[in-house]
C-alpha cells in the first residue's frame, strides 16, 4: 500500500480538528459543521493526522471535491478503503479479505468493472421504469401515513415513521419478504453505526481489532442471506430486482457470487438509510422554520424543491475516501500518488461560494447540492430516492395542521453515513 507524503509543509488542519473528523460523537452533535466552516475559510485542502489512522487530505470545497469525483481515472478508490477507517480496523481487514473492504460494492469498485456490474440495472433505476412501481409506492406511502395519525398527536418520527417507509419501499423492490424487514433494518443500522450505543454490538471499549471483526460478522449475515435468496430466485424467478441479480451476467458470463453480493448489499443498506435520513430532515424542517408547512400547503408545487433542501441539509453519507493514482497539483498543493482524501460532501453542500446562507434551509435554492454524488459514481437510486418522497410528502402534508418539537433531536454518532436517530414532535391533524 503507498504510503502518504511526507511533503506536508504548513498544510497540517491540527490534532484538534483532525480529531473530531474521526470523531463519531461530532457528527451525531452537529459540531462537524462547526469544523467544515473553520477549514473552507482557513485550510480547505490540509492534511489530517489523528491518532491511530493514517493521515489523509481532507477536501472541504464544493469545487474540489466535483473535480475529483468525476474524474474516476485520476482519482480511484485504488487499494485504499473507500470509508474513515483506523489502522488496526484496516490491517484486521486486509488480513481477512486481502483488501481495505470487506464487500466489493458499486462503490468500492474503479473501472471497468464498476460500470460494468452499475450497467446491470441501471435502466431498472430509470424513472421510466420506476414509474411502474407509482402504485405500489403511493400504498406503502398511504399505510405510511395511516401508521402517523394512529399515533394520536405525538410521536419519535425516526423510529416510528421515517424508518420504515424507504426501507418497505426498497425491500419490496428488492424482492425481500416483509417478515424480514425487520433484520435488514437491524443489519443496516449495525453496519453503518456499530459504535452508536442504541445499535452497536461492539462496546465502545472493544479494541480496533476486535470491531473488525463485528463488522466481519455482520457482513457474514447478510451474506447468508442473500445468498440463500439468490438460490430461490434462480429456481423461481419474479419481477423483482433480486431475480435481476440473481440472473446477471457480464460478456455472457454469470457474475460471481461476490459481485451479486455486492449489489444486494448496496441496494439492501443505502437503499434506504440515506432516505430515512432525508424524509428526517425534512419533518426537522418543518417543526422548527415557521412557515413552511403553511406554504407547502398552499403550493404542493414546492414539494419538489423542499424536498432538495431536505437532502442538501441532511447529506446523509457524510464523506468518502480517495486515492490519486499519480502525482497531481490541487489548489496548489502536491498530493502524492497513493495519498488518502477525504471528500466531505456535507461540507461541500454548505460551501458559501455555492450556497447563499448555506446554514439557513430555503426553497429558493438555484445551486445543486452533491448529496448523491458526482460523476460516474453519482447514486444509482437517486430517481427512487426522490420519487419515493415526494409521494410520502404529497400524501403527508395535506394532513398536517401543525408539527412541532417535543424534545430535542438526538443524531446518529457515525463519522460516514449519518443523521437524525430521534426526532419527538407533537402534531395536529386536519379535521
Amino acid at each position: 500500500m503507498a504510503a502518504a507524503s511526507d511533503q506536508t509543509g504548513n498544510t497540517s488542519i491540527g490534532q484538534k480538528l483532525a480529531q473530531t473528523l474521526v470523531d463519531p460523537k461530532a457528527y451525531a452533535s452537529g459540531r462537524i459543521f462547526d469544523t467544515y466552516e473553520w477549514l473552507r475559510a482557513n485550510n480547505p485542502l490540509g492534511i489530517a493526522e489523528p491518532e491511530a489512522f493514517d493521515r489523509f487530505w481532507v477536501v472541504t470545497k464544493h469545487a474540489d471535491l466535483a473535480e475529483i469525483a468525476k474524474n474516476n481515472t485520476l482519482f480511484p478508490y485504488g487499494d485504499r478503503s473507500s470509508t474513515l477507517i483506523d489502522k488496526a480496523s484496516d490491517a484486521r481487514q486486509r488480513e481477512v479479505t486481502g483488501r481495505p473492504s470487506m464487500l466489493q460494492t458499486l462503490v468500492q469498485l474503479d473501472e471497468p468493472e464498476h460500470m460494468q456490474l452499475r450497467k446491470l440495472t441501471q435502466k431498472w433505476f430509470m424513472p421510466g421504469s420506476i414509474k411502474k412501481r407509482t402504485d405500489d409506492i403511493e400504498d406503502i406511502a398511504r399505510k405510511t401515513v395511516e401508521k402517523f395519525e394512529a399515533t394520536r398527536g405525538r410521536c419519535d418520527f425516526v423510529s416510528d415513521i421515517a424508518l420504515h417507509y424507504p426501507l418497505e419501499v426498497v425491500m419490496q423492490i428488492l424482492g425481500v419478504p416483509e417478515a424480514d424487514f425487520p433484520l435488514m433494518l437491524k443489519l443496516t443500522q449495525e453496519i453503518f453505526a456499530p459504535l452508536d450505543e442504541e445499535t452497536q454490538r461492539a462496546m465502545d471499549t472493544l479494541s480496533p481489532a476486535a470491531y473488525a471483526e463485528t463488522i466481519m460478522a455482520i457482513v457474514a449475515e447478510y451474506s447468508a442471506y442473500f445468498l440463500a435468496l439468490s438460490e430461490q430466485r434462480r429456481a423461481e424467478p419474479k419481477d423483482d430486482l433480486a431475480t435481476l441479480i440473481a440472473h446477471a451476467e457480464i460478456n455472457g458470463e454469470p457474475i460471481t457470487p461476490e459481485q451479486a453480493l455486492g449489489y444486494y448489499f448496496i441496494v439492501a443498506t443505502a437503499g434506504h438509510d440515506t432516505t430515512s435520513s432525508s424524509v428526517a430532515c425534512g419533518m426537522w424542517a418543518l417543526a422548527t422554520q415557521a412557515g413552511l408547512l403553511a406554504t407547502l400547503k398552499d403550493d404542493p408545487g414546492q414539494i419538489p424543491a423542499f424536498i432538495e433542501e431536505s437532502i442538501r441539509w441532511a447529506t446523509p453519507v457524510r464523506n468518502f475516501m480517495r486515492s490519486p493514482s499519480d502525482d497531481v497539483t490541487l489548489r496548489g498543493r502536491q498530493i502524492r500518488k497513493g495519498d488518502w482524501m477525504m471528500l466531505c460532501y456535507a461540507s461541500a453542500n454548505r460551501d458559501e461560494d455555492v450556497f447563499e446562507a448555506p446554514n439557513e434551509f430555503r426553497l429558493d435554492r438555484e445551486a445543486q447540492h452533491i448529496a448523491f454524488g458526482y460523476g460516474a459514481h453519482m447514486c444509482l437510486g437517486l430517481h427512487l430516492a426522490r420519487m419515493e418522497m415526494r409521494i410520502l410528502w404529497e400524501a403527508l402534508i395535506p394532513r398536517l395542521k401543525s408539527v412541532k418539537l417535543d424534545g430535542e433531536p438526538v443524531g446518529i454518532e457515525s463519522s460516514f453515513v449519518t443523521g437524525i436517530k430521534h426526532l419527538p414532535i407533537q402534531f395536529e391533524l386536519e379535521g
